[in-house]
């Protein structure tokens, strides 16, 4: 038996594990409400101190969860090595392909594909559009332009 065969069950063990981590944290510092919670309002008022008003910008999404400091930051790590995971395993089931068949276009297509989705995840674990200014997601003026 080869330690090799450890990587590939590490991906979804690893990713999985994270993402509820990250909901987690969210949970505790009320970025969110809960999962359990299915009635959320349209409106409610906050008061300070209490659980947050289950409305839905506080539905927990991952993207949601993963949204704001400090959980964004572990959001990020488990993108980033997730899809670090991902690339590796490709890579090595590449060259594993290549070793035992000969090299066909459906391989070069697999880890083409897994390589992309990789890039795909990289791309949505470390740059949050909630973390962005909010001149550059709404394409508003100059702070000039706002002021007059």
């Amino acid at each position: 038996m080869s330690l090799w065969m450890i990587l590939p069950v590490s991906l979804p063990v690893f990713t999985i594990t994270g993402t509820w981590v990250v909901y987690t944290m969210a949970l505790y510092n009320q970025h969110v409400c809960p999962v359990q919670n299915w009635l959320y309002n349209e409106s409610c008022v906050e008061q300070r101190g209490s659980a947050p008003c289950c409305t839905l910008d506080h539905v927990p999404l991952i993207s949601k969860c993963g949204a704001l400091p400090p959980e964004s930051c572990f959001f990020s790590l488990i993108c980033s090595t997730g899809a670090f995971l991902v690339m590796l395993i490709g890579l090595l089931r590449y060259a594993h392909v290549i070793q035992k068949h000969q090299n066909c276009v459906l391989n070069t297509a697999g880890l083409s594909t897994g390589w992309t989705c990789a890039a795909g995840l990289i791309m949505v674990g470390n740059f949050q559009v909630t973390n962005q200014p909010q001149s550059s997601v709404t394409g508003g003026g100059s702070q000039k332009q706002k002021d007059h």
